[in-house]
C-alpha cells in the first residue's frame, strides 16, 4: 500500500451514517454495503481526503490494534471497496 495515497468516492455512492455505523447505497450498481464502526471511521477519512499514512496514524491512536494488522486489514478493505468501484485513487 502507498502510504501518500489519496482516494476519492464515486459520485455514484450515497453514505447514511446510523449510529457508529453507515451503508452505502452504490446507484451505479443498486447495491447496498454496511460498513461497522471501523470502516465508517476509515469512509470518513478517505471523505476527508486523508493519505493513507494519516489514516493509519489517526486509527492507531483511535483503535487497539498494532500498525501491521491494520495496514493489511486497511489494504484489504480499500481494495475491495475499489473493486466495487466505490473509490478509486486519487490523481
Amino acid at each position: 500500500m502507498n502510504l501518500n495515497q489519496t482516494f476519492s468516492i464515486s459520485d455514484e455512492v450515497i453514505c447514511q451514517v446510523l449510529d457508529d455505523e453507515s451503508v452505502l447505497l452504490d446507484l451505479a450498481s443498486e447495491n447496498y454495503l454496511g460498513l461497522d464502526e471501523v470502516g465508517t471511521r476509515i469512509w470518513q477519512l478517505i471523505d476527508d481526503g486523508e493519505t493513507m499514512r494519516s489514516v493509519v496514524a489517526t486509527m492507531l491512536d483511535e483503535y487497539d490494534t498494532s500498525e501491521e494488522t491494520l495496514v493489511g486489514d486497511l489494504d484489504k478493505f480499500l481494495n475491495d471497496l475499489q473493486t466495487q468501484g466505490l473509490i478509486t485513487p486519487a490523481g
